[in-house]
């Protein structure tokens, strides 16, 4: 089923009936635009069951022992079927714009492209995308491949971020070769996700992570600051003079056990806060959850971050993507993008537009699937179906996977 791609008109359906050849029974369903995620890595699918010795005392070891042993064995066919069986289970999630944060050891060169077709050509979701350079990888390729994706032909659907890994892993000759080609595009890149990226960036260069970067005018208006656990008074106010965006990652803190970001000192400096999963879900109902409730413990208080807060980190995510992508993205009305979906809810109490966030974050966000999803009017999911095609690519990415286990 396919509509137009943008939303025309909201109205009752007595208006439409007569003149509608395909329609959905939405009755006992909430209508809501479909998700983005503000950060991820769809090469951290293939993680997964996968048994490595593993007993990090701390973040540098979880990165050693885990993934930077997977993401340097990721070639193109492994990076493809990576980002195609997330992507999937993001769309059966209703998360239908994904920005990304890519790494890839083995083969730099297209990887952007193969998630690309991934995303865009296979299943039909929205992308924004980058590589993230790193004194690990060749820099030169790195460099390149950022290039290539950034001075691509942009469309609604495709857009690129110049990627950077994490202060603790970029030279200062790194940093310059990449101030030297940049222009004004925005950054993405990890800051302060756990102290050790500070502990490095003082040791090293006497200062914090947030100033060395502008030290080397990297923060461009829109550059993408993942996580901020990590980050000082000082750091905040040159990030809001830059009008960058913090990207806050609640579930994957946990699981790392590197901290949280204090959502209500970030506030207080006017800076933007978009919700991503960082790899760890392919989905974002749970990380709304997993906001509101660790901002409460963090905070000590189960007042300090309100369903107005979460409504607002919400409405963020939106507009970072839209901005992003050159399009509406994030309300049912007119002009704005036609990716929506329809979640059945039986609800146990009464529901009216002053409560109906309550329901979603108490009720239906814990056990979340749609029933229908639409991106720029094309139904990829109908009656929990996935398009044709979709789960046939699907069922190939374990065999790839185990090749890359194999590898490892």
């Amino acid at each position: 089923m396919s509509f137009d791609s943008k939303i025309i008109k909201i109205g009752p359906m007595v208006e439409y009936v007569d003149n509608l050849e395909e329609k959905i029974d939405a009755h006992g369903m909430f209508l809501l635009p479909s998700f983005v995620s503000g950060h991820t890595h769809l090469y951290s699918q293939f993680a997964r069951g996968l048994s490595l010795p593993y007993d990090p005392k701390d973040f540098q070891e979880i990165l050693d022992q885990l993934w930077w042993r997977l993401d340097r064995e990721l070639d193109n066919e492994t990076t493809y079927y990576s980002a195609l069986s997330s992507g999937i289970e993001h769309l059966q999630a209703g998360v239908t714009t994904l920005i990304d944060h890519h790494a890839s050891g083995k083969t730099i060169k297209g990887s952007l492209d193969a998630i690309k077709q991934a995303l865009n050509g296979d299943i039909g979701m929205r992308a924004v995308l980058c590589f993230e350079t790193s004194d690990r990888f060749q820099v030169h390729e790195c460099i390149a491949e950022n290039l290539n994706i950034i001075q691509a032909e942009h469309s609604p659907f495709l857009s690129g971020l110049f990627g950077l890994h994490a202060s603790l892993s970029l030279s200062d000759e790194t940093l310059a070769k990449v101030k030297n080609v940049l222009g004004e595009v925005p950054i993405h890149i990890h800051v302060g996700e756990s102290s050790l990226d500070q502990e490095d960036s003082y040791r090293k260069y006497g200062m914090s992570v947030i100033k060395r970067l502008d030290r080397f005018g990297l923060l461009n208006e829109d550059s993408l600051l993942v996580h901020c656990v990590h980050v000082d008074d000082e750091e905040l106010e040159i990030i809001k003079k830059r009008k960058a965006i913090i990207a806050i990652n609640p579930s994957s803190n946990l699981n790392n056990s590197v901290g949280l970001p204090n959502y209500e000192r970030i506030k207080k400096y006017d800076i933007p806060v978009i919700l991503g999963n960082d790899g760890l879900d392919q989905g974002m109902a749970q990380e709304y959850r997993n906001l509101l409730f660790t901002q409460h413990l963090a905070q000590a208080s189960p007042s300090a971050f309100s369903l107005l807060d979460l409504k607002a980190v919400i409405e963020d995510t939106y507009a970072y993507a839209s901005r992003r992508l050159n399009i509406k993205l994030g309300r049912l009305k007119n002009g704005f993008e036609a990716d929506f979906l329809l979640h059945p809810y039986l609800a146990p109490t009464p529901v009216d537009q002053g409560n109906a966030l309550g329901h979603l974050v108490y009720g239906l966000f814990s056990k979340f699937k749609p029933e229908h999803v639409f991106v720029g009017g094309v139904q990829l999911i109908n009656d929990y179906r996935l398009k044709k095609g979709l789960e046939e690519l699907f069922l190939k990415a374990a065999p790839i996977a185990r090749k890359l286990w194999n590898r490892l």
